[in-house]
C-alpha cells in the first residue's frame, strides 16, 4: 500500500504512514551497513521485471543517457530468469510493454542504501535486494528481447554520489523543499500537486501555531495553495493576513514582502482586476528597484508581469514599454542564447500580434525561434510552440496556407517527441482545426477536432475539463455550418462534463450557457437564448468582480438578443452596461471598445437614428485606427456599417464609396476566395441595384456567389446572395429567374431557421 502511495503520490497515505516510511528506510540503512563488506567493492548485476504503459516506455527509450528515478521502495532480484517472468506477465495487459531492467550496481559508489532481504522474505528463491526510496539510475542501451512481442531489456547503472547531474538536481530540489518536519512535508505536497492535502496540513498547523512568525508563514503557504486551486480571492485574503502580521515589525517596502506583493498581483491578474494587479506589481517593482542592481534578472521578471497586465488591458504601447525594459536587462545579464531571451522576444511578438502589426510580430517570434533552434535539440517541444506562434500570426493575417505550413511543422515535432496519445498532440490537431474553421472548410475542421478529441478521450478522465473544450470546438463548427441541432448536442455534452467536474458557480459553466445561448440566438429562438445568457450572467456576477471583461461579453450577448427582438431600449441598456465595464477595465485604444461602439451603432441604425449610428461607428473606427495595423481586416467593419447606413439614407454614392473601402481592406488582408469578400461583393451589388445599374449589380452578386459556391461558407450568407440576385432580376422584370433565386434562398432558410423566423417572412413577401 505504501509503495502504491509513493508511486501515485497519494498525499493522504504518505501523511498517515510517514513514520512507517521513515522506519523502513532506517531498517534498509541498518542492513546496508551490516552487509556492505560482503560485496568486497565489486560491481554486480541485479534484475527487475515489470510492465510499462507504451507511452511511458517510449519516454524511457528516448532518454538514453538520462536519469530515471523510482519514487518507491525498489524491489530487485539477483535471479534474471524470475525477473524475466515478471516482465512477460505484464504482456497480458493491453497497451503495455514488458521490461527487464538489467542494473549494474557498484557498492562503493551507490547514492542510495540497499539490502538483501532474502532471510526476511517469504519468497527466498527471488533472492530479493530492496532499495530505499528514490533510487536513481542512468539509462543505457534499450534492446528488444522478442521480435514477436513488446518485450525489452533496458540497461541501468546506479548513480554515484559524485554524479554531477544528480548532485545538481538534488541540490535544486533540496533548496525548493526547504524547512523541517511537517513544514517540509507541506512543501513536498505543494511540489507534487497535492493542494487539498497541503491545505489540510497547513490549516492544522495554523490551529496549533502559537507565535506570529509561524502563523505568518502558514498564511503565506495557504495563500499559495488557494492560488493553485484557482481560488484567487481566498488566496488574496491569506496573503493579506500574512502582510498584517509582517507589517507589525517591518516597513511597507521591506524586501522580504516583495514576493507576497507579487503573488497578490498575480491573483488579481487572474481575476481580471487589472488596476489592482498593477498596484501590487508596482509595489513589488519599487522594492526591487531599491534592493537590486539595475540589471538583475529578477527585475526583468517584474517588468514582464507589468507588461502582461497592460497587454491584457489592451494598452499595447505600455505593454511594449515594460516588455522592452525586461528584454534590455536580459540582453545585458544573460548569454545570447538563454531561453529567457526567447521568452522576452515571444512577449514582444505577442503584443505586436495583438496590435495587428504582423510583420513586427513575425520578426520577434522568429528571433525567439532562432534562440530555441540553437539552444535545443531539433525535436524539442518548445520549437513546436514557436512554430505555433508563427502560424498564429499568419492565421490572423488570413494567410491560411502559411498558417497550415507552420502548424504542420509543429505537429511533426510533436508527433516525434511525444507518444501518440499525448494531450499536446491534441493541441496541435486543434490548432489545425481552428485554421480550417476560419477558412470555412468545416469538414476538415471537424476531421482535426475529432482527431484531437479521440486523443483526449484516451488520455483523460471521462469528466476532464479539456474534453469539454473539445466538445465546444466541435459544437462551434456545427454552429458555423448552421447545423444548430448538432451544435447544441456538442455544447450540451461540454456542459454536462462541466456540471460534474466544476463547482456550480465556476465561470466555465457560464461559458457553456453562453455558447448554448448563441445557438438559440442564431436560430431566432429569443426566449431560449435569453434564458441561457441570463444563466451565464448570474454565474459571472457571483464569481467575477463587477468590472470583469467576461461580464461585458454576456451583457453584449443579451443586448444582441433584445436588438434582434426589436426591443431597442433594452438592447441599448445592455450594450451600455458592457461599454461601461470595458471603459473602466480597458485602455481607450483596446479593440473591444470598438466592438462596443459597433454594437451601440447597430441599435441606433435599427432605430433609424442614422446620425447617432454614424457617430458610434466613427468612434469604433477611431479606436481601430489607433490600435490596429493599416491593413488589419477588422478596419473593414466600420466602413461596412457606413455603407449600410448611407444605403438606408439613400445616399448611394457614399454607400458605394464605403463598401468599396471595405472591399479594398479585405482584399489586402484576406486570401482570394475568403467568405467575407463575398458578403462585401453582395453589398456593392445591392447598391448598384438601388442605383438602377442592374448589370453591375448582377456582376457583383455573381462574384459573391462564385466565392460562396466554391468554399464552405455559412449557408445563411449564401441564402442572402440568392435573395439579392432574386431582387435584382425582379426589378429587371425577369420574374422567372427571380423566383428561381428566391426559391434557392428560401430552401436554405427553411432548413436552417425556425418556422416563425422573420427572415422567412421577407422571402415570402418578395415571392
Amino acid at each position: 500500500m505504501l509503495n502504491r502511495a509513493l508511486r501515485t503520490l497519494d498525499g493522504d497515505i504518505i501523511i498517515r504512514m510517514g513514520f512507517y516510511l521513515c522506519d523502513v528506510h532506517r531498517q534498509i540503512e541498518d542492513l546496508h551497513s551490516k552487509q556492505i563488506n560482503k560485496y568486497h567493492g565489486k560491481t554486480f548485476p541485479l534484475y527487475r521485471g515489470q510492465g510499462f504503459l507504451t507511452a511511458d516506455f517510449e519516454k524511457i527509450a528516448k532518454n538514453k543517457g538520462g536519469l530515471i528515478s523510482f519514487n518507491n521502495f525498489l524491489s530487485t532480484s539477483k535471479n534474471r530468469k524470475i525477473s524475466l517472468e515478471f516482465a512477460k506477465d505484464a504482456l497480458d495487459t493491453a497497451d503495455t510493454v514488458g521490461v527487464l531492467f538489467q542494473m549494474t550496481i557498484n557498492p562503493t559508489e551507490s547514492s542510495t542504501p540497499f539490502a538483501s532481504i532474502r532471510e526476511l522474505s517469504d519468497f527466498a528463491p527471488e533472492d530479493e535486494i530492496l532499495f530505499s526510496m528514490h533510487t536513481v539510475f542512468r539509462i543505457g542501451d534499450v534492446r528488444k528481447i522478442d521480435n514477436k512481442s513488446p518485450l525489452y531489456e533496458v540497461d541501468l547503472k546506479l548513480t554515484a554520489d559524485d554524479d554531477q547531474q544528480l548532485r545538481q538536481l538534488t541540490k535544486n530540489i533540496a533548496e525548493e523543499i526547504d524547512g523541517t518536519g511537517w513544514y517540509r512535508l507541506g512543501q513536498l505536497l505543494l511540489k507534487i500537486g497535492q493542494f487539498d492535502k497541503a491545505e489540510e496540513l497547513y490549516t492544522t498547523l495554523l490551529e496549533q501555531a502559537s507565535d506570529d512568525s509561524s502563523k505568518a508563514h502558514l498564511y503565506h503557504q495557504i495563500g499559495w495553495v488557494k492560488h493553485n486551486q484557482g481560488q484567487y480571492k481566498e488566496a488574496i485574503s491569506s496573503y493579506e493576513k500574512y502582510l498584517k502580521i509582517k507589517r507589525k515589525t517591518l516597513p511597507e517596502d521591506h524586501p522580504s514582502l516583495a514576493a507576497t506583493y507579487n503573488n497578490i498581483g498575480l491573483a488579481y491578474n487572474y481575476l481580471g482586476e487589472y488596476p489592482k494587479a498593477l498596484e501590487f506589481y508596482e509595489k513589488t517593482i519599487k522594492i526591487k528597484e531599491k534592493a537590486l542592481s539595475p540589471n538583475d534578472p529578477d527585475l526583468a521578471l517584474s517588468y514582464n508581469n507589468i507588461g502582461g497586465v497592460y497587454n491584457a488591458m489592451g494598452d499595447y504601447s505600455k505593454a511594449l514599454e515594460f516588455y522592452e525594459k525586461a528584454h534590455k536587462i536580459r540582453e545585458k545579464a544573460l548569454p545570447p542564447n538563454h531561453p529567457d531571451l526567447a521568452i522576452s522576444d515571444n512577449n514582444i511578438g505577442l503584443v505586436y500580434n495583438n496590435m495587428g502589426d504582423y510583420s513586427k510580430a513575425l520578426e520577434f517570434y522568429e528571433k525567439a525561434h532562432k534562440i530555441k533552434e540553437k539552444a535545443l535539440p531539433p525535436n524539442h517541444p518548445d520549437l513546436a510552440v514557436s512554430y505555433n506562434n508563427i502560424g498564429g500570426v499568419y492565421n490572423n493575417k488570413g494567410d491560411y496556407s502559411k498558417t497550415l505550413e507552420f502548424y504542420e511543422k509543429a505537429l511533426k515535432i510533436t508527433e516525434k517527441a511525444l507518444p501518440p496519445n499525448h494531450p499536446d498532440l491534441a493541441i496541435s490537431y486543434n490548432n489545425i482545426g481552428f485554421v480550417y474553421n476560419d477558412m470555412g472548410d468545416y469538414s476538415k475542421a471537424l476531421e482535426f477536432y475529432e482527431k484531437a478529441h479521440q486523443i483526449f478521450e484516451k488520455a483523460l478522465a471521462l469528466n476532464h475539463p479539456d474534453l469539454a473544450i473539445s466538445y465546444n470546438n466541435i459544437g462551434e463548427v456545427y454552429n458555423n455550418m448552421s447545423d444548430y441541432s448538432k451544435a447544441l448536442e456538442f455544447y450540451e455534452k461540454a456542459h454536462k462534463i462541466r456540471e460534474k467536474a466544476l463547482p456550480p458557480n465556476h465561470p466555465n459553466l457560464a461559458t457553456s450557457y453562453n455558447n448554448i445561448g448563441q445557438v438559440y440566438k442564431n436560430m431566432g429562438d429569443h426566449s431560449k437564448a435569453l434564458e441561457f445568457f441570463e444563466k451565464a450572467r448570474k454565474i459571472f456576477e457571483k464569481a467575477l468582480p463587477p468590472n470583469h471583461p467576461n461580464l461585458a461579453a454576456v451583457y453584449n450577448n443579451i443586448g444582441q438578443v433584445y436588438n434582434n427582438m426589436g426591443d431597442y431600449s433594452k438592447a441599448l441598456e445592455f450594450f451600455e452596461k458592457a461599454h461601461k465595464i470595458k471603459d473602466k477595465a480597458l485602455s481607450p485604444s483596446h479593440p473591444d471598445l470598438a466592438i462596443s461602439y459597433n454594437n451601440i451603432g447597430q441599435v441606433y441604425y435599427n432605430m433609424g437614428d442614422y446620425s447617432k449610428a454614424l457617430e458610434s461607428h466613427k468612434k469604433s473606427l477611431e479606436v481601430r485606427h489607433t490600435s490596429l495595423a493599416a491593413n488589419h481586416p477588422d478596419l473593414s467593419y466600420p466602413y461596412n456599417w457606413f455603407g449600410k447606413i448611407y444605403r438606408s439614407m439613400k445616399d448611394y454614392p457614399r454607400a458605394l464609396e464605403n463598401f468599396e473601402k471595405c472591399l479594398s481592406i479585405l482584399k489586402k488582408a484576406l486570401p482570394e476566395g475568403h467568405p467575407n469578400l463575398a458578403i462585401t461583393h453582395s453589398n456593392i451589388g445591392d447598391v448598384h441595384r438601388l442605383m438602377g445599374d442592374y448589370e453591375k449589380a448582377l456582376l457583383f452578386h455573381r462574384k459573391a456567389l462564385n466565392i460562396q459556391e466554391n468554399v464552405q461558407c455559412n449557408p445563411l450568407e449564401c441564402a442572402l446572395t440568392y435573395i439579392n440576385l432574386g431582387e435584382t432580376y425582379r426589378e429587371m422584370k425577369d420574374y422567372t429567374t427571380a423566383l428561381t433565386y428566391f426559391q434557392k434562398g428560401l430552401e436554405i432558410r427553411q432548413k436552417k431557421l425556425p418556422k416563425d423566423h422573420p427572415d422567412l417572412a421577407v422571402v415570402y413577401h418578395n415571392m
